[in-house]
């Protein structure tokens, strides 16, 4: 563990060297949240209002993982080739992005709740719902950015290999998240967050598997 949490600590530092990375992502949130207050003022029905909050994070979560493999020269891919193994260095940056999409989806939901009215009835379901949409989120793009890295560093190859795993997981997190927000038992969102934890570690499982033979290429 003690090369990941390096690697982590590694990446913290770098994102905050990089300020204007993080400052568009924000820019990106407001300005969405904004141009939906314009159009709807307030949105009173709730399924809509749960969609195009993970819609804007869905959007969010692509422009900030989409650079975690593409932006590396081949002199940074050859100094972590030297020092850590594939497996630690890809948990490694899906624990990252995870974290990452985590801040950045509950700063995205605050802007949201203030701009078009607050209406969730079970906060914790609700911030569970985001962390474990966030994580299948994370795993799924850090895989795809790391073969994207490999396949001409094009970045609208991670959106389109990612969009079949990327579509069930919007679909469940939406409706764990919308149980949430009408104060549903948690027993009813129980298969839901089971599902969300399948996709999270069948997506984990296959970038163990498959990352090592990208990082030798």
């Amino acid at each position: 563990m003690n090369p990941i949490s390096s690697l982590i600590a590694r990446d913290l530092k770098l994102e905050f060297r990089r300020k204007s990375t993080l400052a568009g992502l924000l820019i990106y949130v407001m300005s969405s949240v904004f141009i939906c207050y314009l159009s709807f003022r307030q949105i009173i029905d709730i399924p809509t209002w749960n969609a195009l909050l993970w819609i804007i994070i869905l959007f969010a979560a692509v422009n900030a993982v989409v650079r975690s493999f593409l932006n590396e020269s081949r002199g940074i891919q050859l100094f972590h080739y030297l020092l850590v193994s594939p497996v630690q260095l890809i948990l490694a940056r899906i624990s990252f992005n995870t974290a990452y999409l985590v801040m950045l989806a509950i700063i995205t939901t605050l802007f949201y709740s203030l701009f078009l009215g607050h209406s969730i009835e079970d906060i914790p379901m609700f911030l569970l719902g985001i962390i474990l949409g966030c994580a299948c989120l994370s795993s799924v793009l850090t895989l795809m950015s790391a073969i994207a890295s490999k396949a001409g560093n094009n970045p609208s190859l991670v959106a389109i290999l990612g969009f079949p795993v990327i579509i069930p997981t919007l679909m469940t997190v939406i409706r764990f998240s919308k149980n949430a927000i009408d104060g549903i038992s948690w027993s009813v969102n129980l298969n839901y967050a089971l599902i969300l934890l399948a996709l999270f570690a069948m997506t984990v499982i296959m970038a163990i598997l498959l990352f090592p033979y990208l990082w030798k290429d």
